[in-house]
């Protein structure tokens, strides 16, 4: 091995010579991986394949030893930290070029407590691997749209999912964390032991620390009433305003969603996506309304389990595409609206690109704004225009054509965006501060200012300290 080029935390150029990175190795129970290592490329690759990064070292934590001292030995060196959870970011905020990857995605542990409807569970599980040990037990908690998104990430940010509009977001479900911070302390966040920390880590992101593990308060959730109606993407006009009706007095237990997209057989659609919670008669009953409107090309609701549900989305949206987000949140769903979904999605240059937006209220609305750092309590809708493709050389095309998309949008558009799906512009002051509303953003600079005071965590939806 020769001395290793590196990046510091302000982006300047090092050197790590190899008698320090061979001090580093004995520290770490799991395995430090080197460019010239077999694994590295696998190790580097996340699931935006967008994102091509070459980091100098990668740290594979397999405990929280691993992780406190990866911390010290970043910080010792001055070097670039990102932390990979489940590495479903779309900016790549899992890895970066020339510093360190504090690798999770080994952590796998997950204890189920039946008795106590509690769940604690390592920051490398995903939601899949989650759901499949809790509905051992006929139980769950609000988890994302797609198996395949770490908990750590969706969590740290919010986590919308098919039973917020019951359960709240997968942050209003957590009751615990353990945590490592940027001075490798391991500290322990809750509502009753450093709450104003647990506070921000409940829609603060990666900002204050690695959370190694998180505990969650679980419920009953057995066979649901979901599934899809497909429309011909001509009928969007009529569809989405008959859809926000219609879910605008919808209870609880119905979380919905609407897509425009691509189907397998090439036909551009709309689909509107239902999760029923609750018992499948009533459900019969609640969806009526909508499965008798209009005349779909498909109806494919019907009795499923909850991991089902969780993975309607996956085909959609696999690994190792080129992915480019444009997000906001709406209120409303006007003919105006649609008639311009419809105008934009007309055009859309790839068969694997999306325009989605899932319902929120219920349960959601009804935990105070000031109650955790998920601020946009109120909001109707969170959109998305998720633009998917393989080929490098559409980059530009397909990038162009979301941008636009998202400004024929915006005069439609409520305030602010959800953290979690935020792009390139989680590079922006301004749109980060945003995400969390002028009162939320100075509370989350005082925790910054306090657990991170040297942005030392940075790569991330950025609270920038102020000391």
């Amino acid at each position: 091995m020769v001395n290793l080029q590196a990046i510091t935390s302000g982006g300047s150029r090092t050197v790590l010579s190899e008698a320090t990175v061979e001090e580093f190795r004995p520290t770490l129970g799991g395995a430090l991986i080197l460019p010239d290592d077999p694994g590295y490329d696998e190790a580097r690759t996340i699931w935006n394949a967008m994102i091509d990064k070459r980091p100098a070292l990668i740290a594979r934590c397999v405990g929280v030893s691993d992780v406190i001292n990866s911390v010290k030995f970043a910080r010792a060196n001055d070097l670039l930290v990102a932390v990979r959870g489940g590495g479903h970011s779309f900016p790549g905020n899992s890895v970066c070029d020339g510093g360190l990857m504090i690798d999770l995605s080994l952590m796998k542990g997950i204890r189920v407590d039946p008795d106590s409807l509690t769940a604690r569970a390592e920051a490398g599980v995903k939601w899949g691997e989650f759901d499949r040990e809790t509905q051992a037990f006929g139980l769950a908690t609000t988890g994302g749209t797609l198996t395949d998104t770490g908990i750590a990430g969706l969590t740290l940010g919010g986590g919308i999912g098919w039973l917020c509009r019951k359960y709240g977001l997968s942050l209003d479900n957590l009751l615990s964390v353990d945590m490592v911070t940027a001075e490798g302390q391991f500290l322990k966040a809750s509502a009753t032991e450093n709450a104003e920390l647990f506070w921000g880590l409940r829609g603060g992101c990666g900002n204050f620390g690695i959370v190694t593990s998180f505990e969650y308060r679980l419920h009953p959730v057995g066979t649901l009433l979901a599934g899809m109606l497909i429309y011909p993407l001509e009928a969007v006009r009529e569809v989405l305003p008959f859809y926000h009706k219609f879910v605008s007095d919808a209870p609880d237990e119905l979380m919905t969603g609407a897509a425009m997209l691509t189907s397998p057989e090439g036909q551009p659609v709309v689909a509107i996506i239902v999760c029923y919670n609750g018992s499948l008669e009533t459900g019969e009953q609640v969806l009526k309304p909508m499965r008798e409107f209009g005349q779909p090309l498909a109806d494919l609701i019907g009795p499923m389990p909850y991991s089902q549900v969780q993975a309607l989305l996956d085909e959609g949206f696999p690994a190792g595409r080129r992915n480019y987000i444009k997000t906001n949140f709406m209120n409303s769903i006007d003919v105006d609206a649609a008639a311009i979904m419809f105008e934009r999605f007309a055009s859309v240059p790839s068969p694997y690109t999306a325009l989605a937006l899932f319902q929120l209220g219920g349960a959601v609305a009804r935990v105070g704004k000031d109650d955790t750092a998920f601020y946009h309590r109120d909001a109707g809708y969170h959109m998305f225009l998720a633009s998917i493709w393989d080929n490098p050389e559409d980059d530009e095309r397909n990038i162009r054509w979301t941008r636009e998309t998202w400004s024929a949008l915006e005069p439609f558009s409520a305030e602010g965006v959800y953290v979690n799906e935020m792009g390139d512009e989680q590079e922006s002051f301004d749109r980060v501060a945003e995400a969390y509303g002028p009162k939320t953003y100075e509370r989350l600079v005082a925790l910054k200012n306090k657990y991170d005071p040297t942005n030392f965590f940075r790569l991330n939806p950025n609270i920038k300290p102020t000391v």
